[in-house]
């Protein structure tokens, strides 16, 4: 992982922890992984290969390259790659399962802060926040019936980890939310198991005043809002997005929020971060916050704790919770 990535999830304290189950090396740093494949000869890629030769569980994080053929065949003695943060899909292919070395992620430590942070924007839209702040500069404002989005119906776009976080939370709420939900992978009975009612996506986009995106990143997903299904959503209504910049088509968002129709609660974009004078960093029916929903001040240490405890179970042969199989890299983000 990173320099600073492996500062912040993995304070002295967790690695005095994690020393007593393995032998700690050297801080392995992306750049000789990738110089195991850009310069074989180099000095850089001789150093990564003299670690990886003696490393058993290689523990990553954001910023590790892929870990290509390259870096296989430099780690003989691999057994398992436990990911410190979410998703692997950008750093583990296929071939490492086929190489039968074991894969967990801390996905389900990062959830969690995500589905909490939904819910609070969630509320937020719900009440117009931002429309209703960006209009306090004219004067107190009259508590009156709005018109368009009623701020009830609440569409979900996935049921992921975090998209079934999110529906037990608003479940649990006193707001008296009505759930939608559309996924590829559900029947309608195990919707209503969750307290939703599955519908396509197109109604989805009709009926919500709401919409929470929880899809995974696929080519099949991107721009799985775009300006046809933006158009659908009523009047007033707010784009909630705690999943994957991609998943929307970020231009025919910014028309629509641009106009004051839609609002918009993105905590990642498309592109990430978003160029400076974006003209979403400047609307006041938009709020944009760089990637924190999962990971910010203390989260980032549950993340190290979690992959830690996992090489734990790993090391004593138990079952490892955060487990990914190479099936899942088509449904995950």
């Amino acid at each position: 992982m990173s320099p600073e990535c492996a500062i912040a999830v993995l304070p002295p304290d967790l690695r005095e922890r994690l020393a007593r189950t393995v032998d700690l090396v050297p801080d392995l740093a992306p750049a000789r992984l990738t110089a195991l494949t850009s310069h074989p000869a180099g000095q850089e890629a001789r150093s990564a290969a003299a670690i990886l030769t003696e490393t058993d569980v290689l523990l990553t994080g954001w910023g590790c390259p892929p870990l290509t053929d390259d870096v296989l065949a430099a780690a003989p003695r691999l057994r398992a790659v436990i990911h410190a943060a979410g998703s692997v899909k950008g750093h583990v292919p296929p071939t490492v399962w086929e190489r039968g070395i074991t894969v967990s992620s801390a996905a389900d430590a990062n959830a969690g802060p995500v589905a909490d942070f939904t819910c609070a924007t969630i509320a937020l839209a719900a009440k117009q926040a931002l429309p209703t702040a960006a209009h306090y500069v004219e004067g107190w404002p009259e508590f009156t019936e709005r018109e368009g989005a009623d701020g009830r119906t609440v569409g979900i776009i996935g049921a992921s980890r975090i998209g079934r976080r999110v529906i037990t939370g608003l479940t649990a709420s006193d707001a008296g939310y009505e759930l939608l939900l559309t996924d590829p992978f559900l029947t309608a009975a195990q919707a209503a198991g969750l307290g939703t009612e599955l519908v396509p996506l197109d109604q989805l986009c009709r009926r919500s005043s709401i919409v929470s995106v929880h899809a995974p990143q696929l080519p099949e997903t991107r721009h799985l809002l775009d300006a046809t299904h933006l158009a659908f959503l009523p009047d007033g209504a707010t784009v909630v997005n705690t999943a994957r910049g991609t998943l929307i088509d970020t231009d025919a968002l910014t028309r629509e929020c641009a106009t004051g129709r839609l609002n918009a609660c993105l905590d990642v974009t498309d592109p990430e971060p978003l160029p400076p004078g974006h003209p979403l960093l400047g609307l006041r029916n938009v709020l944009v916050t760089p990637h924190i929903a999962g990971a910010q001040g203390s989260e980032v240490r549950r993340l190290g704790a979690y992959a830690i405890t996992e090489t734990e179970r790993f090391v004593r042969g138990e079952p490892l919770h955060g487990l990914v199989t190479a099936a899942d890299l088509s449904r995950i983000a």
